[in-house]
């Protein structure tokens, strides 16, 4: 039974299918983003490890500047219209790139700002999206529901990734970004076209507390909470040791391993594979081993293989880096899938845009941070060197999953307990018992 409706529900579901239509294009885009930004930064305007480290960390800044109140006060809007707002100007910026270069107008402060920006509507975009999935699904549809968008995401990326560079090499970095801004418009007119319509929020309500307020009744609640607590720790600290290698991944491989612009695009998609493999195994493994363990599994046992991608060398040596980059990939994506529907059950509707925004905050905060540690590193030490560096701390990030409530359970809580949710008295009735 459970088969029938894992199948069925894109083909039953309208709105979601829509959502999951959007959603995927808008990573194909980003994807293509990911390497074709910092491959015009290196062979286009001939920028130093220390500039594509700043320009990855301004894609990723906004989140630590905004990322909280954005939270807040999506709780007390409608999500759909602030999603279709940031799909359009997603959308505008990105093709400021190619018509940048053609009036020879594009540097690489140009390239920050345009990071910048994008990072922020994404950062609307996300937390929108996020709180936004809970209302055109029911809870029984929600575990498949982000197993089908973070499969589907992996999938777009390893697309997005490996076609990066073929567009590069055929019609040039610069132009490649065309693609992505097609995406969002993709993105943009899926969404559009979603049928159901949120309830108005109530005005009254939501003016009575400052938002000040809301927003420190989201950080309370994941300071409070042992296990919310626990995964957005890791969260943070498993982003900075990522966003550390993965910022300098592309000057490695072109500088260090030797590989043509346009093959890298190839490798890392082949490295990202694992993402689909994560996301097609989470569920599985999580309903037989349960949910803990299997996080603990997922998100420790497959990062030790991030110390085999700075080992990585011209020719047969590239395995090493296709091989760590998969199985880190597969174990980042179905912790994700686990999280994301832990966080959706656990945590009450009224409060998951200011859990989504503080998780972000926290988590997508080191991003930026990481970047710019991986483009220091690579700046004072050699970039193989700077790589082990960075690697290394991805699985002594979860080490903190060892040390937590997490490593000494089978299964991660269904309903919190009565104290753990900020104005809540009792533990709300649990949903259809799911192993997830």
């Amino acid at each position: 039974m459970s088969h029938e409706i894992r199948v069925s529900l894109l083909r039953r579901h309208r709105d979601f299918r829509l959502l999951w239509c959007g959603e995927t294009t808008g990573k194909f885009g980003a994807s293509v983003t990911a390497v074709a930004m910092p491959l015009i930064a290196v062979s286009t305007l001939h920028a130093s490890t220390w500039e594509v480290g700043l320009l990855s960390a301004s894609a990723w800044l906004p989140w630590l500047i905004i990322g909280l109140p954005v939270g807040a006060w999506l709780d007390r809007v409608r999500r759909r219209p602030v999603m279709l707002t940031a799909a359009a100007v997603s959308f505008l910026l990105f093709s400021v790139v190619p018509v940048a270069a053609w009036t020879g107008r594009l540097n690489v402060g140009l390239l920050v700002v345009i990071a910048l920006l994008t990072g922020t509507a994404a950062v609307f975009f996300q937390t929108a999206y996020t709180a936004y999935l809970p209302s055109i699904l029911t809870p029984e549809d929600q575990p498949e529901g982000n197993a089908k968008l973070h499969g589907s995401a992996s999938a777009a990326q390893i697309a997005g990734l490996g076609s990066a560079g073929l567009i590069g090499q055929t019609v040039g970095a610069v132009n490649a970004m065309f693609a992505n801004a097609a995406t969002f418009l993709l993105s943009l007119l899926c969404v559009a076209s979603i049928r159901k319509r949120e309830p108005r929020r109530d005005r009254t309500a939501v003016r009575s507390t400052a938002m000040l307020d809301e927003v420190g009744e989201g950080l309370r609640l994941v300071a409070r909470d042992p296990w919310l607590r626990t995964l957005t720790l890791f969260g943070a600290a498993s982003n900075l040791a990522l966003m550390g290698y993965q910022s300098i991944q592309v000057v490695f491989l072109v500088h260090t391993v030797g590989l043509a612009p346009g093959a890298v695009g190839g490798l890392i998609a082949a490295a990202s594979a694992g993402g689909i493999a994560g996301a097609f195994i989470a569920r599985r493994v999580a309903g037989r081993i349960g949910t803990a363990r299997a996080t603990l599994l997922f998100e420790l046992g497959f990062a030790l293989f991030a110390l085999l991608i700075p080992a990585a060398s011209a020719g047969a040596g590239l395995l090493l880096f296709a091989t760590g980059g998969f199985c880190v990939s597969a174990g980042v994506v179905a912790g994700n899938v686990i999280k994301a529907s832990f966080q959706q059950r656990y945590c009450p509707p009224e409060l998951l845009g200011r859990l989504t925004a503080t998780t972000a905050f926290l988590n997508y905060g080191t991003i930026p941070l990481g970047a710019l540690l991986g483009g220091w590193l690579g700046t004072i030490f050699d970039l193989r060197t700077a790589m082990w560096i960075t690697t290394a701390g991805v699985p002594l990030a979860a080490l903190i999953l060892l040390f937590s409530p997490i490593g000494r359970s089978r299964d991660l809580p269904m309903v919190p307990r009565p104290r753990s949710v900020p104005g809540r008295t009792r533990p709300r009735p649990s949903p259809s018992p799911r192993s997830r």
